[in-house]
């Protein structure tokens, strides 16, 4: 007779199993953010991101004044389409920052 207790216990054919969550194995995807230890540290990196903003929106409006002018018939700048059926697409033109 064999020693020590089982490891398993014995299924029967026709019992179903338990559903187990699929987790997802290995490291996740996307970018970590890390809270910084000091509030100033923050506040740079907001005062950052709108300085950022504001020039690149004052670049192109200079740019597309330039371009109005060297035409001949007026400018209009046609901005996409938001699509609605992929709301989690990437639009061109955003940031992810």
């Amino acid at each position: 007779m064999a020693q020590g207790s089982q490891k398993f216990k014995a299924q029967r054919p026709g019992a179903s199993k338990k559903h187990q969550q699929n987790k997802q194995k290995g490291p996740k995807k996307g970018g970590r953010i890390i809270a910084p230890k000091k509030a100033q540290v923050v506040e740079q990196q907001k005062l950052k991101k709108g300085l950022e903003v504001a020039i690149r929106n004052k670049i192109e409006q200079e740019v597309t004044h330039r371009a109005s002018l060297s035409l001949h018939k007026s400018l209009s700048v046609v901005k996409g389409a938001d699509s609605k059926g992929n709301p989690g697409a990437a639009h061109p033109g955003t940031s992810s920052k």
